[in-house]
């Protein structure tokens, strides 16, 4: 193992040592600090000193529907890999966005306005912190501790409650009379990296997040009558579910068919958990970045599963959990298996990662590992661009540690290009186009900043754009451009060498150079870092004999693929293609030519997925 990894080193800086520093991407200051003490590279490969901490997470939740109230007890052992020594430990309190007085981008019902996350105990190393010196800054709270040395660890016991949000819905909350979704429940320990040590950024409601891999036990006890699922696996369902309701889910778990775990008559029936004041649930989970729990004693139940993995025969469990009211969702179920097996086979040909995966029937449209919180639509296929778009999510950010806090483009643009091409394949009417034409009207204007601009420094229309349309276009761009083959051994390397951990705008960038065997800096730097605009123009015609040729300019600065339909005059068409290649060595303008005895009557340029400022010229007429 690690003798190949030695000659794989070897053979990438054979590839790409000969590169200038002007061959190089630009590189923040503080990365570059970082860089220099070994931790990253520019081979795609992480860093000889490449290093990240992690914690294991023993979570005992109870949860009062009644009240709404989160009573929670925490032990967790945070392990030092860095190494520097840690006097502090950032917590997350997540939770506190709903507190009194609280700085947020996100409105909040007064209703739902609360005292935050409330401490009973902190206990550090076996020695009770005073309650009176735990003050949180929002959603951070800082904690001295005694000096945790590299490789050593700190142990934490918690005890802890809030009230869960009913009327503003910020990615958590009640969803009926009936439902809730918990999400970030728990105090959870910052992410201290190479490069900004703790993430200090507070959680404002609009940017998302960046977690540690960390290791989940959670139980959580509710009242009978309830079911709960929830990140990881169900590990005592015996003790829970009444024995027909387990052997279903077993028969989901082997079989490729639908299995109605919990139908309607069940719940008429009732007598669905165990006859008792209250069920405890015990979900465990390993090497994760986050865990969600969803409750109802109300919603239906549909599982099936498929193989994910030809080599090993792995299964994944599919589960859409609902509102039977809600007859959108009955369909999910299909939308979900589908949008697992392409991701396994199609895009991005990759086994899924998960042993189950569950769409919940939320107010939102949110991911987490191993679920997905989506809210009813009454259109089909928004119902199926959303269902992919969500579970897409399972590879960026969870796969791979995505900081979305900072890149939300590194995990957002590929949800949109994974809705794109894996809608199309559930319903091949679809022709997704998500944030094109937004994309389109915006770009060259105040609000058009280089993707690579911090997610923490954008809002609105700019945020938008970098983080869905844009950045997708450029995968879209590079997939094109170098053949599927070729783009999947750049993809696919990127998966191997930065799964679990937490890969940086260039750590991508460079290792989909190394996997490819393809030097794309010239368009990483263009698409991503550079300003500009995308807009081409047919500049000419000749359309006289046989030998014809189009023209086109770029008139903007951005490169974008060549598209071109011509209609004859007998009332055929043909398609002509070119990559974004042919803009590579600096051109302005590019010849398409064909060989045709057919007068063409009408040429347009331009496609679904290609962005054009100025669309007045791009439309002829013989």
């Amino acid at each position: 193992m690690h003798i190949l990894k030695v000659v794989l080193t070897c053979l990438l800086l054979g590839l790409f040592g000969h590169l200038s520093a002007q061959d190089l991407l630009p590189t923040p200051r503080n990365i570059q600090a970082s860089m220099d003490k070994g931790n990253r590279s520019t081979t795609g490969l992480p860093g000889k000193n490449y290093w990240q901490n992690t914690a294991t997470y023993d979570l005992r939740i109870r949860f009062a529907p009644a009240t709404r109230l989160i009573s929670g007890e925490a032990d967790v052992v945070y392990t030092n890999h860095s190494p520097d020594t840690l006097k502090t430990i950032l917590f997350k309190l997540y939770p506190n966005i709903y507190q009194k007085g609280a700085v947020r981008l996100m409105s909040v019902e007064a209703t739902d306005l609360s005292d935050g996350v409330q401490f009973s105990k902190f206990v550090v190393n076996g020695e009770d912190r005073p309650l009176k010196e735990l003050n949180p800054d929002g959603t951070n709270l800082n904690v001295k501790v005694p000096p945790v040395l590299p490789g050593q660890s700190i142990r934490f016991n918690l005890e802890y409650s809030y009230t869960l949000n009913k009327d503003s819905h910020i990615r958590t909350g009640e969803v009926d009379n009936g439902a809730w979704f918990l999400a970030y429940f728990f105090p959870r320990i910052a992410v201290y990296d190479d490069v900004d040590g703790w993430n200090r950024f507070p959680y404002l409601g609009t940017q998302e997040f960046y977690n540690d891999f960390c290791d989940f036990k959670t139980v959580i006890t509710v009242p009978k009558n309830y079911v709960v699922w929830g990140t990881g696996d169900l590990l005592n369902c015996a003790e829970v579910l009444e024995p027909k309701f387990c052997q279903r889910l077993a028969q989901a778990e082997r079989s490729d068919a639908t299995i109605a775990v919990i139908d309607s008559s069940d719940l008429k029936a009732g007598n669905i958990t165990h006859d008792q004041a209250e069920n405890t649930f015990l979900f465990d989970a390993k090497n994760v970045t986050d865990v969600a729990i969803a409750i109802s004693n109300h919603y239906v139940w549909n599982a099936t599963s498929l193989e994910v993995d030809p080599v090993t025969r792995r299964r994944t469990r599919v589960d859409v959990v609902f509102n039977p009211q809600h007859r959108d969702f009955v369909e999910v179920i299909d939308f979900a298996r589908k949008t697992v097996e392409a991701m396994s086979y199609n895009f991005p040909k990759w086994p899924f990662p998960y042993a189950h995966e569950t769409v919940f029937d939320g107010l939102d449209q949110m991911e987490y590992p191993m679920m997905v919180n989506d809210n009813p639509l009454e259109d089909r296929t928004e119902s199926i661009e959303l269902t992919d778009h969500e579970i897409f999510h399972t590879m960026f950010p969870f796969y791979m540690g995505i900081n979305e806090t900072k890149y939300g483009w590194m995990d957002e643009g590929w949800a949109t290009i994974g809705e794109w091409l894996i809608s199309p394949m559930i319903d091949s009417t679809i022709e997704d186009d998500y944030g094109v034409e937004r994309y389109a009207r915006s770009a060259g204007t105040e609000a058009d900043l280089p993707i690579v601009t911090l997610t923490t420094q954008e809002s609105g229309l700019t945020m938008f754009i970098n983080s869905y349309p844009k950045p997708a276009m450029g995968y879209l761009f590079v997939k094109d451009m170098l053949g599927d083959e070729v783009f999947y051994k750049g993809l696919h390397r990127y998966f191997r060498d930065w799964n679990g951990k937490h890969p940086l705008p260039n750590d991508f960038f460079y290792s989909m150079n190394a996997g490819s065997g393809v030097n794309l800096n010239w368009f990483w730097k263009r698409w991503f870092f550079d300003a500009g605009v995308p807009d081409l123009a047919i500049a000419n015609v000749s359309n006289n004999k046989r030998e014809k040729s189009i023209l086109v300019e770029m008139k903007g600065t951005k490169p974008v693929p060549v598209d071109l339909t011509l209609t004859f005059t007998d009332g055929s068409q043909q398609k002509l293609h070119r990559t974004i290649a042919v803009w590579e060595k600096g051109a302005t303008s590019v010849e398409v030519k064909l060989t045709t005895d057919k007068t063409i009557k009408e040429i347009n340029l331009g496609s679904v997925h290609v962005p054009d400022a100025d669309g007045k010229n791009n439309k002829w007429k013989g």
